[in-house]
């Protein structure tokens, strides 16, 4: 695909997607949506990576849907998503519930990193909350934004964000849509760990290589999947499946490789998962 509205690096095992509408404030469009998901869909199947991590040119993150497209919106009367019809879905596909618009994430076997390197907004605040893990710069400022442009919360915001924050803390945010920073956003648990701008892909890249470093293909794959899927599954279901995978991932080699490593003494070498 020839990349408009997007970068893309793949080094050291790790992807770099770049929303790259710098003089735009890297605005949501169809076209830099379209580019994502197959950035996404490249990144989960190359088995050169392992970890993806997604970022803004300039000194925004994503400032949310592009004004010219909502003003689009108004006077058409209708809303145009704007993408391409062979639009891919990312990720697995037997998961019917994670083949909606973001809710794709879910299905991807590999984690996704925001770093947010500044403002995020609307749509831009929803791609960083349906990353696995947050990092950003202090300072920035983030909003849900639908409410002053009288719409819904956006692509599922309403049944992530309380999963992520809680549901007190969600409620205020997505019924008020004010803005608030990053340092906020930290002490609520929605970022990890805030970076100085001119720091924040070294210190989101030494993170990233320090987990797939420890931490096997298999083991963040399924981590990851639980996770997700146990949003929806009671608790028994929940320990059933642990006790199943518990069985199944013992056998294979990364299993053997991570002991063997592990009573050595050294960084262990990580085999394909299975």
């Amino acid at each position: 695909m020839d990349l408009k509205a997007t970068l893309y690096e793949v080094d050291q095992q790790i992807a770099t997607i770049c929303l790259n509408r710098p003089h735009r404030g890297n605005a949501w469009t169809g076209r830099m949506h379209t580019e994502y998901r197959y950035l996404l869909d490249q990144a989960d199947k190359d088995p050169s990576v392992r970890a993806i991590i997604v970022i803004g040119a300039g000194e925004r993150f994503c400032v949310g849907g592009d004004s010219k497209a909502l003003d689009g919106h108004s006077k058409s009367g209708s809303y145009d998503a704007g993408t391409a019809p062979d639009l891919v879905t990312p990720g697995d596909p037997s998961f019917e519930s994670f083949r909606a618009d973001f809710a794709y994430h879910f299905a991807l076997s590999k984690p996704v990193i925001a770093a947010i390197n500044g403002a995020a907004a609307g749509v831009g605040l929803v791609l960083a909350c349906y990353a696995d893990i947050r990092f950003a710069v202090p300072g920035a400022k983030l909003t849900t934004a639908h409410g002053p442009l009288n719409l819904p919360a956006e692509y599922g915001l309403s049944w992530l964000l309380p999963r992520l924050i809680g549901g007190a803390r969600a409620t205020e945010l997505l019924l008020s849509s004010r803005k608030f920073l990053t340092d906020e956003a930290h002490q609520m648990g929605l970022i990890h760990q805030l970076a100085a701008p001119n720091e924040l892909m070294q210190v989101t890249k030494a993170y990233v290589r320090d987990m797939i470093t420890r931490v096997s293909p298999g083991a963040l794959l399924q981590s990851k999947r639980q996770t997700y899927l146990d949003y929806h599954r009671d608790i028994g279901t929940s320990v059933e499946e642990a006790n199943r995978l518990l069985a199944e991932m013992v056998k294979q080699p990364a299993y053997k490789e991570a002991i063997k490593a592990f009573l050595e003494k050294r960084t262990p070498v990580w085999p394909a998962p299975e």
